[in-house]
């Protein structure tokens, strides 16, 4: 068994395009409101009729800089402060009053932040009306006369509309008056509200162009509301129940056969004059969400649309009736938006429920925006990305304006205070980019094939009759036989038909005879009258034909003259487009001129600053050289200088030692002769002085290897010194640092360091196998005597992987002797006196044999040791 396969969904056509390839950009007007007195700073300046510039208030940076810039923007139109409403609306709504009557459609919505005055714009005040009244004034003014009977056109609730027959016209007024449910229609002659009254002036007598006259016309409004993205019917009349109120029910939108959106059971009236429209209008508006913030008393929550429906039908061929063809009616709509304006909670101070609105208000902004800068970017780039109309309401609604049917225009409101800066600056980006936008001219609509001016025939027609028949003294009437009445009186009277005698047979005859003369005369003159209406009707027809064939050759000139007027738009709007080619290419120009003028300022300056830099390099290279050379002669001057006293000193230095050498060889030659001549027999010693022990003398106190002789020994025997024994002793492993300079004194405990590595300067290859480290170390004690030093300390070994010594203890080795011998040895038995010490303080054995050691700090090999032979200050 096969199974059948589903059958799809046909496919929708696609909307209908406007046959007409010419584009209209949308238009974008700019609006500034008055700076009211408690403001202070002002941002916008009007700088001519169709530019505004803005400057940023202080404190606020608009370039990354730092700087202040000052931006313009250009409109089609820029109103100021002092324009008032009217001129406003001849400017920016009559245009589109006049395309509604001639069957196109408009859509005008006023755009701003919020407090910037766009609802006064729209509706206005007291004594000054907006765009809303005075449309609605041209439109009553230019089709009063020629607008049909109430009710002979109905909607059909699907967008389209139909038309009735007087008689039908008539049974529905009388069913809607007697039906109490529905609601009554504001008549045009009720008092208007005391708070609008002012608003709307029937003496304005301005008058549209291009009315049709061979046409009826009925107008229809109708008032929404777009809150919070639903959509709400502001002329719907419910019923109110105090105990329990029902919410308003949401409308939603619809396609009709057209690919037209519109909203689906939304209440539209029919209204016969422009203050009965108004007062329709103020009973929605009432309505409107509105609340106060902290920037504006009575701020709109929502967005208003108000609808404008002009619905047309030609007259049949005498010019009497509408003619009653569904597809004859032509119905053009007129868009009136009110958006709401767009805020910042934080500057408005909105709660609750107010922060949701204005969420949902810049959201839908938001969409606006976005499906603007997407046809914008389709229609420069080529792309064919798709528009999002369905994320907002808004956007949906009015889709078809913006696919070409038709013209668009936009109000701009601003607020000129400084604090508006930043939300001035996102609309005016917000209306340039829009003006970039093109839509598509809406197409004209069909011309009826019957004879125009059918209207003013009949008109004529009849007057031409009622003024015959008032000149014939017979009533003015419709009817063709109370027309003739006057001629049938005209006859001669009857005879007297009083009846005397029943069997009078003279007065009934006479009667007769007389009524059928007159039967008779009546009906010649019929003939008569039906001969020459006859020959008028035919006199008519072919007046009606040369008519014809001349409103013909009109026509055919008319459509000639179309077309040079297309030819003639086609090539305006190529020069119009080339100019804007030329201008934005001269724009150019200059942008790059100044560019290039700013380029070649900055070669000069750059020019002029490397020639200034050559110029001090090259100074400063020559002084360079001068001063190399003058270094270069200093130096060799300091060089030979120094060398002169360098060999001088060198020469000083080496007298000096060759002096001191052969001063201590004397010396020494007086030592060994003093030492020798102590050791000759039968030379008894000098006795001593028996007043006070003599200090011994260096000779004695020395031990018997500082002398370079071999010392005898001295008749007295010296007590020998005790030697405490070194604590060093032990069982770690310890490095012996003796440096070289170190003297070997000759006594008789040495210290003795067993499992001891002798080193004569540390290295770190001794200190890696040893536990402990002792540093052999000299000094002059401070009775002359030479002391000897053991610096113990322990090895610790470092994070790095090296050695380092951690010093612990000191022990000191001195040398003492018992015995005090004299101060002074003489070095012969002849001695000078007392007062001359010229070669005592040279022969003196202390001053002689004394030695002093330092530690030379900073040396490579540790502690080092230098030997200098100085002479000891004598005490007094």
């Amino acid at each position: 068994m096969i199974r059948q396969g589903k059958g799809k969904t046909p496919r929708r056509p696609p909307p209908k395009k406007p046959s007409s390839n010419q584009k209209d950009p949308v238009g974008v007007y700019c609006r500034v409101r008055p700076l009211s007195a408690e403001d202070e700073g002002c941002c916008i300046e009007v700088i001519s009729s169709t530019t505004i510039q803005l400057h940023a208030p202080e404190g606020f940076k608009t370039n990354r800089n730092g700087e202040y810039k000052e931006t313009q923007y250009t409109f089609k139109k820029v109103f100021g402060v002092s324009v008032s409403q009217m001129e406003l609306f001849e400017h920016v709504a009559r245009p589109l009053v006049n395309d509604l009557i001639r069957g196109k459609n408009g859509l005008l919505f006023m755009y701003g932040v919020t407090g910037s005055g766009k609802t006064y714009s729209m509706t206005g005040s007291p004594g000054q009306g907006g765009l809303l009244p005075h449309s609605l004034n041209l439109i009553f003014n230019s089709i009063g006369p020629y607008q049909a009977r109430r009710y002979v056109f109905k909607t059909d609730d699907k967008n389209g509309m139909e038309v009735q027959s007087e008689v039908d016209a008539l049974l529905e007024r009388q069913r809607r008056d007697n039906n109490l449910s529905a609601p009554k229609a504001t008549s045009s002659r009720q008092k208007l509200d005391p708070e609008i009254a002012d608003m709307i002036k029937p003496e304005d007598t301005y008058k549209a162009e291009g009315v049709d006259e061979d046409s009826s016309y009925s107008v229809f409004i109708s008032y929404i509301e777009i809150y919070n993205n639903y959509i709400y019917d502001l002329l719907e009349e419910t019923q109110e129940d105090a105990i329990k109120p029902k919410p308003p029910q949401s409308k939603i939108l619809r396609e009709d056969h057209n690919h037209n959106m519109y909203v689906a059971g939304c209440m539209e009236v029919e209204v016969k004059s422009a203050e009965e429209a108004f007062q329709v209008f103020w009973r929605g508006q009432k309505k409107r969400k509105v609340a106060n913030t902290r920037l504006n008393r009575e701020s709109s929550r929502s967005h208003s649309v108000f609808i404008i429906k002009l619905a047309q039908a030609p007259l049949d061929a005498d010019g009497n009736n509408i003619l009653q063809d569904k597809n004859q009616v032509n119905v053009s709509q007129l868009c009136l938006v009110d958006l709401a304006g767009s805020e910042r909670t934080g500057r408005t101070g909105a709660e609750g429920t107010r922060i949701r609105e204005a969420g949902n208000i810049n959201q839908s902004l938001l969409n606006l925006r976005t499906c603007i800068e997407i046809l914008r970017e389709n229609q420069m780039c080529g792309t064919n990305r798709m528009v999002p109309y369905r994320d907002s309401k808004v956007t949906h609604l009015f889709k078809n304006y913006f696919d070409g049917e038709g013209k668009v225009r936009m109000v701009v409101c601003v607020n000129p205070k400084a604090d508006e800066y930043e939300e001035t600056l996102l609309v005016m980006r917000f209306a340039e980019m829009t003006q970039e936008v093109e839509v598509a001219s809406p197409m004209d609509r069909p011309i009826c094939g019957f004879t125009p001016g059918r209207r003013h025939r009949n008109k004529a027609f009849k007057d031409e009759l009622a003024l015959k028949l008032e000149e014939r003294g017979g009533p003015i009437d419709n009817d063709f036989t109370s027309a003739i009445n006057p001629l049938v009186c005209s006859l001669p009277p009857l005879p007297s038909c009083e009846l005397t005698d029943p069997h009078d047979d003279i007065t009934l005859p006479r009667l007769i005879d007389a009524l059928q003369n007159r039967h008779m005369v009546r009906q010649m003159m019929i003939e008569e009258y039906n001969k020459a209406a006859n020959m008028m009707k035919s006199m008519l027809q072919e007046l009606d034909n040369n008519l014809i064939s001349k409103d013909n050759f009109i026509h055919e000139q008319n459509s000639k003259l179309a077309e040079k007027d297309q030819i003639i738009q086609t090539n305006k709007a190529e020069m119009e487009r080339l100019e804007k080619k030329t201008k934005m290419q001269e724009h150019k120009i200059d942008i790059l001129q100044k560019t290039t003028k700013i380029y070649e300022d900055d070669k000069r300056s750059l020019h002029h600053e490397l020639e200034t830099r050559e110029n001090r390099l090259q100074k400063e290279l020559s002084e360079k050289r001068l001063m190399e050379q003058r270094m270069h002669g200093v130096v060799s001057d300091t060089q030979t200088k120094w060398e002169k006293e360098c060999e001088r000193r060198v020469n000083a230095m080496k007298l000096e030692m060759q002096n001191k050498l052969w001063v201590k060889d004397e010396k020494l030659k007086q030592l060994k002769a003093i030492v020798t001549e102590g050791k000759t027999p039968g030379r008894p010693n000098p006795p001593p002085r028996q007043t006070q022990p003599q200090r011994p003398s260096r000779e004695e106190r020395l031990p018997a290897k500082r002398s370079a002789s071999p010392s005898p020994t001295p008749t007295t025997t010296p007590v020998r010194p005790l030697h405490r024994r070194s604590r060093s002793t032990g069982g770690e492993k310890w490095v012996d640092h003796k440096p070289t300079s170190s003297l070997d004194l000759g006594t008789v405990l040495q210290p003795v360091i067993p499992n001891a590595i002798q080193v004569s300067a540390p290295n770190e290859k001794a200190l890696s196998k040893c536990d402990k480290y002792v540093l052999t170390h000299q000094e002059m004690a401070s009775d002359g005597e030479i002391q000897t030093k053991l610096i113990k300390g322990d090895v610790i070994k470092t994070r790095g992987g090296g050695q380092a010594v951690q010093f612990t203890d000191i022990e000191t080795l001195k040398q003492e002797l018992t015995t005090a011998t004299r101060h002074k040895r003489k070095s012969s038995e002849g001695t000078p006196a007392k007062g001359d010490h010229s070669d005592g303080a040279w022969t003196d054995v202390e001053t002689r044999c004394s030695m002093a050691v330092e530690m030379k700090a900073g040396s490579n090999m540790g502690p080092g040791y230098e030997h200098h032979g100085i002479t000891k200050r004598r005490k007094p």
